[in-house]
């Protein structure tokens, strides 16, 4: 499956982004998907996830209540709704996917495939 995403930019803390991963390819049910986030000199981390049918979901403590994590299987595509934001959000945003998995995935190392990813940019 190929990942594109889009939707990062830059905003003003307090702001709002959404974020878009469109996916072609194999089946689009068969993939749990995730957003992930890496700050300057920080390590990738989890940020979203969810399950094939979007029925099981996860955030990271650090974004509970602020973003939301949803998908189309109808138009293969995975969102992440960022309201609140804040400096410390600021990153290249990753979304990803794992072939097979029916329920959801909180790390990198079990994900398959990874998009290019989109800067997003959170002025105080």
């Amino acid at each position: 499956v190929q990942l594109q995403a889009s939707g990062g930019g830059l905003v003003q803390a307090g702001g709002s982004l959404r974020l878009s991963c469109a996916a072609s390819g194999r089946t689009f049910t068969s993939y749990a998907l995730g957003w992930f986030r890496q700050a300057p000199e920080k390590e990738r981390e989890v940020v979203a996830a969810i399950n094939w049918s979007g029925g099981m979901v996860y955030y990271a403590d650090s974004v509970k209540g602020r973003f939301t994590i949803s998908r189309d299987n109808a138009k293969n595509t995975v969102y992440l709704q960022m309201n609140t934001l804040k400096p410390e959000d600021t990153g290249v945003y990753y979304c990803a996917a794992e072939f097979g998995r029916t329920g959801i995935a909180t790390t990198s190392k079990t994900y398959d495939y990874w998009g290019q990813g989109t800067l997003v940019t959170v002025s105080s």
